[in-house]
């Protein structure tokens, strides 16, 4: 019939460490962490004559989906309605656990002035009772890997249509990229 292999352990163990390995690889492979704004509350106006700028709570829903916690540093938020910068939003500096999802309070104030400049598509808007805003955040942080802190740099574009009356989250499209810096 053929010569007898002899078992090694050896073998057999350094098999196992090498599949256990390769496992770990295509599952630590970095995933994009999800944004989803919940609400928008109007929290006041500022009286800046002859307009009225806007102060509002975001509420944005993330994940992340990664086995590794991460910390990111305070950065802020562009927020667009035609293209022209209509406010800003201050995000704090902060950490998320691995594979966990929490809900982050994001101050945000509208200049009245730049949306005057932008009326009559303001006012039709409103009377179609739907608003479309763009988001842009860059924001940046470590990723702990066994003993090593990676940097890595995530860019969200958002695209959101809001009813201007009730200010009801309408429809939303936010994409994100993630990019770790190895080394």
């Amino acid at each position: 019939m053929g010569k007898k292999v002899k078992w090694s352990w050896n073998s057999a163990l350094i098999g196992a460490a090498a599949a256990t390995a390769t496992a770990a690889l295509v599952t630590a492979k970095p995933k994009d962490p999800t944004f989803q704004l919940i609400s928008i509350n109007l929290t006041s106006f500022k009286l800046k004559f002859p307009v009225l700028d806007a102060e509002v709570i975001l509420t944005v829903h993330v994940v992340n989906p990664n086995i590794t916690p991460i910390k990111y540093s305070s950065t802020t938020m562009s927020i667009f309605y035609e293209g022209s910068l209509l406010g800003s939003a201050p995000v704090k500096a902060g950490s998320q656990a691995a594979r966990s999802c929490q809900l982050l309070h994001i101050p945000a104030r509208l200049d009245g002035l730049e949306l005057a400049h932008h009326a009559r598509k303001f006012f039709a808007d409103v009377a179609k009772r739907e608003m479309l805003f763009e988001a842009k955040v860059d924001i940046e942080g470590t990723a702990k890997v066994l003993w090593w802190d990676h940097k890595f740099k995530i860019h969200v574009d958002s695209h959101v249509t809001v009813d201007p009356v009730f200010l009801d989250v309408i429809d939303q499209e936010n994409k994100s990229e993630l990019e770790v810096f190895v080394g």
